[in-house]
């Protein structure tokens, strides 16, 4: 697989992961386009700017990396993973100041990027989905994958028709072996979770959960933490009826928190939809780079779905002056798709998304959801009875 770790000494593997990337003096003088691969293996276009800006990310990268390898080196391998104070288990008042300070540490740690090397372990370890594979014999994805093998359902017919447009070009996710990767893993899926089956943009999720986790399985698990505890309920079913849910939510953030931009695109008449749903159903995988991406993910699993409205926030907040002058709904989308396309420096977004966004609890986003629901299900409802209204008027 692409990107599988070897049992090399990690903190070398590190170092080897992350070039640096040197246009050539032509390309410095010309201020040309250059193409690179990124760490997951991606091509990437930009100008030599982008390229320091990357250069810059990467060497910080190192950096934190050595404040991770220091960690593990003095509280042990899997220190992030001792008793919390919100358990609920009986520690002493020391042990309740360690565990609040490791809580402290980790939180921040994660804000700053897991280095690439430790992201699938760690990613494995705090999102719970170590535990949730623990609940289940040992063969369970094995025996899975061998039972769904050779079954047509309209999921798996979807699925074959999707593999060739996900990532194309990627030298390993457009492969025969990539793609019978990626089959495996949302194919079982689909079976595992018949609700859900499967929905287009989970090929996307899955294929970079592909890339950065060691295994085909490690992979399959993540997925199902992220759909069964991480994301809200019903994103990803037939009717979406949850990714309409998070889309009135994140309307409702946007007139609280951009308000001047909330009320200009409404003037417009622009619906954030149009670009906002990509965002939530592939948590971002179509639309930043992957190295920036993925540093969004690393919050995303340790601190839960708020981290979506987060970002999505900050990306319309940097733009804001210039979404301020738009007077075509084209041109907002335009500014939108080239700032999340260029976005190479995840400190800026996610700067943006917690320093100057402001708090949003994970209990304030839920009750927005209540209070969203029954309009969204109304909708879906009017829209399903005129569906069967028209196919009867057909017969």
């Amino acid at each position: 697989m692409f990107g599988t770790q070897s049992q090399r000494d990690l903190p070398l593997e590190f170092q080897s992961q992350i070039p640096i990337l040197r246009p050539s003096i032509h390309t410095r003088r010309a201020n040309l386009t250059v193409k690179f691969q990124d760490l997951y293996g991606f091509t990437v276009e930009g100008n030599v700017d982008d390229v320091n800006v990357l250069n810059e990310v990467r060497e910080k990268v190192r950096q934190q990396g050595r404040v991770w390898w220091s960690l593990e080196a003095n509280k042990g391998a899997n220190w992030y993973l001792q008793p919390s104070i919100s358990e609920g288990i009986a520690l002493k008042s020391s042990l309740k100041f360690s565990a609040l300070a490791n809580a402290i540490t980790l939180k921040r740690l994660i804000r700053k990027g897991i280095p690439p090397v430790l992201r699938p372990k760690v990613w494995f370890s705090l999102s719970g989905a170590a535990k949730k594979k623990s609940t289940v014999p040992e063969s369970y994805y094995n025996d899975l994958i061998k039972a769904t093998e050779g079954k047509v359902t309209p999921a798996t017919r979807q699925i074959d028709h999707d593999l060739p447009r996900t990532f194309p070009g990627h030298p390993w996710l457009d492969t025969p072996e990539g793609h019978a990767a990626l089959r495996r893993v949302l194919v079982g899926y689909s079976f595992r979770d018949s609700d859900v089956g499967y929905c287009q943009g989970l090929n996307y999720v899955a294929a970079l959960l592909l890339l950065v986790m060691k295994t085909e399985e490690d992979a399959f698990w993540m997925l199902a933490v992220l759909l069964e505890n991480v994301l809200v309920n019903d994103c990803y079913t037939n009717n979406l009826s949850g990714c309409h849910v998070e889309q009135r939510v994140f309307k409702d953030f946007l007139d609280k928190k951009c308000p001047r931009i909330a009320m200009h695109l409404e003037a417009m008449e622009f619906d954030v939809s149009l670009v906002a749903t990509e965002w939530f159903l592939c948590l971002f995988s179509k639309s930043l780079p992957s190295e920036t991406a993925l540093r969004v993910w690393d919050i995303l699993f340790y601190e839960g779905a708020k981290v979506i409205f987060h970002v999505a926030l900050a990306i319309f907040k940097m733009k804001e002056e210039q979404l301020l002058i738009t007077h075509h709904v084209g041109d907002v989308i335009s500014i939108l798709q080239r700032t999340t396309h260029h976005l190479f420096d995840p400190e800026e977004l996610l700067t943006v998304a917690f320093d100057k966004i402001g708090s949003m609890t994970t209990n304030n986003i839920s009750k927005q959801r209540k209070k969203q629901e029954p309009a969204v299900m109304k909708e879906l409802d009017q829209r399903f009875r005129r569906l069967n209204s028209l196919k009867l008027d057909d017969k």
